[in-house]
C-alpha cells in the first residue's frame, strides 16, 4: 500500500523551499555579479534553485542606479594604491565598498508568488542581519528613510543593501562589516551621506570573528526569515565558471 500523506511539522519542513548556499571565500566582484545573472536565468527557465551566495570581494567601489561619478572622491592614484576597482552597477542604491573582511550576501530568491513586496524584502534583509548581529550581543537597528537603508549600531552604519528585482527575481544584496578596513570608506561619498560612520563588527567586539563564522549564522536566519529549507552545498560547484548545484 502507498504511504500515506505525512503531516506535521516533517511535512511542512519538506513543503518549504530549498535555499542553496555556500561561504565561496574571496572572488572578484565582476565574475560573482555574471554568476548572479546565470542563476536567476536558470530560475526564470524554470529548472533553476534559490541560492544564497555568501562571499568576500576583491577591493571594489560599487556605484549603484542612484550614484554618480562624484560619489567617488578618491583620486587615481590613491585607488592604484589600494588595489581599489570602480564597478557600475544595476543595483539599487549610490556606492558603496565591498572588500577583504567583509561579508557579502548575494539572494537569488524568487519571490513569487507570496512575497512580492520590495519593502518587505529589503526589511527581511535588515531582519536576517540584525538576528546575526544579536547573536554577538550588537544590537543593530532600522533607521527610517530611503537614505538609511541598511543596518546601525547606534548612529554607525554596519551594513549595507542594494538589490535589484527583476520579475521578482532578487539581485546583490548586502554588505556586512566584519574585520572589514574601513578606511577604505573614505575614498567615497558611502550610500549617498557625506557625514556617515561606518563600524564593524571586529570594532565594537574587538574580537576578528571568521567570515565563515558569521556566513554560517547568516544562512541559519535567512532561512527561518525567509521561510526555506537550507541546503549547504559544496563551494567549488558555485565559484564563478564551476557547474551550478542543483
Amino acid at each position: 500500500m502507498p504511504e500515506p500523506p505525512r503531516s506535521g511539522p516533517q511535512a511542512s519542513t519538506e513543503r518549504r523551499r530549498r535555499l542553496h548556499w555556500a561561504f565561496l571565500g574571496r572572488i572578484p566582484y565582476r565574475p560573482t555579479w555574471e554568476l548572479q545573472e546565470r542563476l536567476r536565468r536558470e530560475i526564470r527557465s524554470g529548472g533553476g534553485a534559490e541560492h544564497l551566495l555568501l562571499l568576500e570581494h576583491d577591493p571594489v567601489f560599487t556605484l549603484g542606479r542612484g550614484a554618480s561619478p562624484g560619489d567617488v572622491v578618491a583620486a587615481e592614484p590613491w585607488l592604484r594604491q589600494r588595489g581599489i576597482e570602480v564597478v557600475e552597477t544595476n543595483r539599487g542604491g549610490q556606492v558603496t565598498y565591498h572588500g577583504p573582511g567583509q561579508l557579502v550576501g548575494y539572494p537569488i530568491l524568487d519571490l513569487d508568488p507570496d512575497r512580492r513586496d520590495v519593502r518587505r524584502y529589503v526589511r527581511d534583509l535588515q531582519e536576517v542581519l540584525i538576528r546575526t548581529l544579536a547573536d554577538l550581543q550588537i544590537e543593530g537597528r532600522r533607521r527610517e528613510g530611503k537614505e538609511y537603508i541598511g543596518v546601525w549600531v547606534g548612529e554607525e552604519k554596519i551594513a549595507s543593501i542594494g538589490v535589484h528585482l527583476a520579475r521578482w527575481i532578487t539581485l546583490h544584496g548586502f554588505a556586512l562589516n566584519v574585520t572589514t578596513d574601513l578606511g577604505h570608506f573614505s575614498g567615497i561619498v558611502a550610500c549617498g551621506l557625506p557625514q556617515v560612520r561606518m563600524t564593524s563588527i571586529e570594532r565594537l567586539t574587538g574580537r576578528a570573528v571568521p567570515l565563515a563564522e558569521i556566513a554560517a549564522r547568516v544562512a541559519d536566519h535567512a532561512g527561518a526569515v525567509f521561510d526555506r529549507r537550507l541546503v549547504e552545498v559544496d563551494a567549488a560547484s558555485l565559484r564563478p565558471g564551476a557547474n551550478v548545484a542543483r
